[in-house]
């Protein structure tokens, strides 16, 4: 979900905010009309399978996956659909990737017959979820504990150099087949970069990326512009934390800090940050508020609004010469030439005409990036009334996006 720039600002403040704003609302007697089992949290303890998969009658495997750089990932793998498959077939694999200040969870919040991954297993996919690490089920690491500072010590550039490639190799190795992939908001950033970089096309099939974040010089709430100023020009001071944890004081301070400046209106958040939203039922707003909200890496948070400043898509600035030389023999960080992304490789984009993390003004400048891209390789689709939270969460997305977005993968097989 979230989450760049202003989806890193908008997913987190999106989330953050109404939680500084309605922290102690109960939302138990929610749960069971919706993905979540009643009572039952995702956490290391009892898992994403056990909370929101296996009580709807479908199977689901926990997998582990340690990147290059130490980190170990939560997976969850659900093979076949609830009425199962013909023995021996073999079924193509999709890797769904959740947004920034969010986890494997967010797919999971509408009914089983809504959500993306089961209407995905239900049409015949072995579907894989990732979980990004230093959200809650993926805070291990090979030497490192969250408590300390060198275990955030990423930026979204390590989601594209370690994450996705080691996820890309572990679902390849189990699957021996070529992954179809979906990502929403940062999972789509991270996958743009990571494509026009050459990495993971040769294991690929194909890619959908719903509301997709590459460049945000036009994400233009009161709130969103001057939380990216903040976190370009001000973190030190206002965190000198490695962690960025949407629930901890510091995260609620900033919030706070955030909505007394003049023009920030944050009496109606979801739409102050994503967008003005069609399509969500508000218990699922809920739902989403109260067991989503995942913590990040505070760097992550500052290269997002490096991109807001900077108006490109680029490695992370570490604002000293002697820095950025040492990591990329420059002074200046490097681009993401996007148009570098293989013209043959099968692209879905499906964004919206409300969404004010990934304005339409910009996904137009991505597409002129793409504009040399086969035209039988490139579908565009474009919902009117759709903003942010639209695509993981609409009450019709199933109608508007996913059906979509399966057509467009068995059409690539």
């Amino acid at each position: 979900m979230g989450g760049p720039g202003l989806l890193s600002l908008a997913a987190w403040s999106f989330y953050v905010l109404v939680l500084a704003v309605q922290p102690h609302q109960a939302h138990s007697s929610i749960r069971g009309s919706f993905g979540l089992n009643k009572g039952a949290v995702a956490s290391p303890q009892n898992g994403l399978c056990a909370s929101s998969v296996t009580v709807h009658g479908y199977k689901c495997e926990e997998h582990e996956v340690t990147t290059k750089d130490g980190y170990i990932l939560s997976v969850q793998r659900i093979p076949e659909g609830r009425v199962g498959g013909t023995a021996g077939t073999k079924k193509q694999p999709v890797l769904i990737q959740h947004g920034l200040i969010a986890d494997g969870m967010s797919w999971f919040l509408n009914s089983p017959e809504q959500n993306l991954p089961l209407i995905l297993a239900d049409k015949g996919f072995d579907v894989w979820i990732s979980n990004t690490r230093g959200t809650r089920l993926s805070q291990r690491h090979v030497s490192l504990d969250p408590s300390q500072p060198a275990y955030w010590n990423w930026s979204w550039d390590e989601l594209v150099s370690f994450e996705l490639p080691a996820l890309f190799d572990y679902v390849y190795g189990q699957t021996g087949q070529k992954i179809d992939y979906v990502g929403h908001s940062l999972g789509t950033l991270t996958a743009l970069a990571s494509f026009s970089e050459g990495k993971l096309v040769n294991q690929l099939k194909s890619a959908a990326l719903l509301s997709p974040i590459a460049y945000l010089s036009y994400m233009e709430t009161a709130l969103g512009v001057v939380a990216a100023k903040s976190f370009v020009g001000e973190i030190g001071t206002l965190f000198g934390l490695a962690e960025f944890n949407p629930k901890g004081k510091a995260g609620g301070d900033f919030i706070k800090f955030l909505c007394d400046n003049p023009g920030v209106d944050c009496s109606d958040l979801v739409t102050a940050i994503t967008g003005k939203n069609c399509c969500l039922n508000s218990s699922t707003v809920d739902l989403l508020l109260t067991n989503v909200t995942q913590p990040t890496s505070t760097m992550t948070m500052v290269h997002l609004s490096q991109s807001v400043r900077d108006g490109v898509v680029a490695k992370y600035n570490y604002g000293r010469l002697d820095y950025n030389l040492k990591h990329y023999g420059q002074a200046i960080p490097p681009i993401y030439n996007l148009s570098n992304i293989p013209h043959d490789l099968p692209l879905f984009l499906s964004y919206g005409g409300q969404d004010a993390l990934s304005d339409v003004l910009d996904v137009k400048h991505l597409l002129d990036d793409l504009k040399s891209h086969d035209v039988d390789k490139l579908s565009v689709q474009f919902i009117k009334d759709y903003a942010h939270v639209d695509f993981i969460m609409g009450v019709n997305a199933k109608d508007a996006v996913y059906n979509q977005v399966v057509k467009f993968f068995k059409g690539q097989h």
